[in-house]
């Protein structure tokens, strides 16, 4: 798959959608409410109408990451109306140490990915996942953080492996609803 920037490495940082709030289930195991379904797949027909279809996606194992990711791939289908071609099924990858991650934990995982890779799709958490959209671009994060299902596009130039602080600038973001 490709986004269409030969040399460059494309990020996409994506907050997990709206979850069900319950006392009585277990953090990790909260599903999506029907609404955080709908913004998923309005998240994959962006990303599809954008040219930003993954070759590798790195989702936190926890239930409502995984059924983020689900409505992604379905979005990206062509099922919601500016829905396009999927491409190539992408590498995904269900990481635990995604799970209540700090930055740095984030950062790790994506310096393990195929250095053949140009685009990668990190599904997780806040605080994480917000700070490590500051870490990669100080200047143009957003300081209130990622809501649910937003989205924000870091472009860079180095390999994976030396992706570090700075080292990747916002060049978009997009909050999905479905």
């Amino acid at each position: 798959m490709t986004d269409g920037y030969a040399g460059e490495r494309t990020l996409v940082l994506l907050r997990h959608s709206k979850a069900v709030q319950s006392e009585e289930t277990p953090d990790a195991d909260r599903p999506l409410t029907s609404r955080g379904r709908a913004d998923a797949e309005a998240a994959g027909a962006w990303l599809a109408k954008h040219g930003l279809l993954p070759d590798v996606v790195l989702c936190s194992d926890a239930r409502r990451t995984r059924e983020t990711w689900h409505g992604v791939a379905m979005g990206m289908t062509g099922a919601p109306p500016e829905g396009g071609s999927a491409g190539p099924r992408p590498d995904v990858r269900y990481e635990p140490d995604a799970y209540e991650a700090q930055p740095e934990d984030l950062l790790a995982l994506i310096r393990r990915v195929d250095p053949t890779a140009r685009t990668v799709l990190l599904i997780a958490h806040n605080p994480g996942i917000s700070l490590l959209s500051a870490l990669l671009d100080p200047q143009r994060a957003d300081p209130e953080g990622l809501r649910t299902t937003d989205l924000a596009v870091h472009r860079g130039s180095q390999p994976w492996a030396e992706l570090d602080r700075g080292g990747a600038e916002i060049i978009d973001r997009h909050t999905a609803r479905g």
